[in-house]
């Protein structure tokens, strides 16, 4: 191995996050009061301290819309200060009718890599983040991702099965920009008729060379790191993606919520080890090296 790179993880300050002040409010990852409270990048070199951590990649985090050069310039501060985060996954807003003004704001960050906006619809509202279900299907929206090609920046895509088909489209539609399935595809039903409807949809995902696939955030829907949970998802996304478009992510300080770093890290190694060495290592390291030009 050579090291781990970390694709996914969020540092914050309470005043930035609506949702860690005032009332509990629901949340897709269920009680959050042991993460109710700031989260710096001090905190995080100590999770994963003795991780073997070469590398990571901060994602988004929801600060208020019209600040998203302020979370992009906090975060850049951190990674010259401290030399974590190695990349930066800032937010824009797709929906307005030219976002290239807010990406030329953040071309002047160099550790800039590309942008999440959070599409992730569902019937149960505190699954909910966008506004609609079909938003993949929106035209300015897809006119806008098609112009991070000129930035050489991805996209990092949130979606849950029922978005799948239309995501995949809008891979097709924008062949000159990578996307990244965030948390694998986001699995939250799982009986056996939701794996399947999973599968097929991940299935059409694959099917686009420029989609890869962020192994994360697999503890989300069931509250706890599971590694039997893990491995069934990885092979999955292994045998459909290959371990080239694969990536590891962590979700920290997320995940923090039941389980330890070095605990993640050890799932995943778990999960990973029936495909070999090589495997292990593009999964856990050389894709993210790849996709989010860490070298």
């Amino acid at each position: 191995m050579s090291g781990i790179v970390d694709a996914h993880h969020h540092i914050w300050h309470r005043r930035d996050l609506p949702w860690l002040e005032g009332p509990m409010l629901p949340r897709i990852f269920g009680p959050y009061e042991p993460i109710r409270r700031d989260y710096q990048i001090a905190e995080y070199l100590s999770d994963i301290a003795g991780c073997d951590v070469v590398k990571s990649v901060y994602v988004q985090a929801n600060w208020a819309k019209e600040r998203f050069e302020d979370e992009v310039a906090y975060v850049q501060r951190a990674g010259d200060e401290t030399g974590y985060p190695h990349a930066i996954v800032g937010y824009a807003d797709f929906l307005t009718d030219d976002v290239r003004p807010q990406l030329d704001r953040l071309t002047k960050y160099r550790n800039m890599r590309g942008l999440r906006m959070q599409l992730h619809w569902h019937e149960n509202p505190f699954y909910r983040f966008a506004a609609r279900a079909d938003i993949v299907r929106d035209p300015t929206l897809q006119r806008n991702i098609a112009r991070l090609a000129d930035y050489n920046w991805s996209f990092d895509l949130q979606v849950f099965t029922g978005q799948m088909a239309d995501a995949a489209a809008l891979a097709a539609s924008c062949p000159r920009v990578v996307f990244i399935l965030q948390h694998a595809g986001m699995l939250e039903d799982l009986s056996e008729a939701g794996w399947a409807r999973w599968r097929a949809g991940m299935r059409g995902l694959a099917a686009q060379p420029n989609m890869m696939c962020k192994l994360s955030a697999l503890g989300t829907f069931i509250h706890r790191n599971d590694s039997a949970h893990i491995a069934a998802i990885v092979r999955e996304c292994m045998d459909l993606f290959g371990p080239e478009r694969c990536l590891f992510g962590s979700n920290f300080p997320v995940e923090k919520l039941w389980t330890g770093y070095g605990d993640v890290v050890a799932a995943y190694n778990k999960a990973l080890e029936p495909f070999g060495v090589a495997a292990r290592r593009a999964a856990l390291h050389d894709t993210a090296t790849r996709i989010y030009r860490l070298v």
